[in-house]
């Protein structure tokens, strides 16, 4: 702490921005998550529907169509989540999600393949936010 004390003028008060900046990355990470969770929500509650429609015979093929793609999504999902009662989880899941995309295997639900763009307009919504 002394050679970093004698490099800085503020060690203190560069620690406490580093600090805050590690926090309002994890909040904007923790709202991309939830918005990401509640499309697939909207989505799978609009799968059901459409299912209970197909019984009627109400739905088209276009719907069907749509509701068996969300349907994949689930179960991707649902294999990830195998993976996060294992030990290790935030190891694991991360080597799945890489291996799936080095094998040319998409591991991750539809609504989790575009976060980085998510990320990028959250960021600048929040740049100009504060401006």
């Amino acid at each position: 702490m002394k050679i970093y004390a004698h490099i800085h003028k503020a060690p203190i008060r560069v620690f406490r921005i580093g600090r805050k900046r590690f926090w309002i990355r994890l909040k904007r990470d923790m709202l991309i998550l939830k918005d990401a969770l509640s499309q697939e929500k909207q989505e799978t509650k609009d799968m059901l529907v459409t299912y209970k429609r197909y019984t009627k015979k109400q739905a088209s093929r276009e719907e069907l169509a749509e509701a068996n793609k969300q349907f994949g999504d689930l179960l991707k999902g649902l294999g990830l989540g195998v993976f996060a009662v294992l030990p290790f989880a935030p190891l694991t899941i991360p080597l799945v999600v890489k291996l799936g995309k080095m094998v040319g295997v998409d591991v991750l639900p539809s609504s989790f393949n575009n976060l980085s763009r998510k990320r990028k307009k959250r960021s600048e919504k929040l740049a100009e936010n504060e401006k």
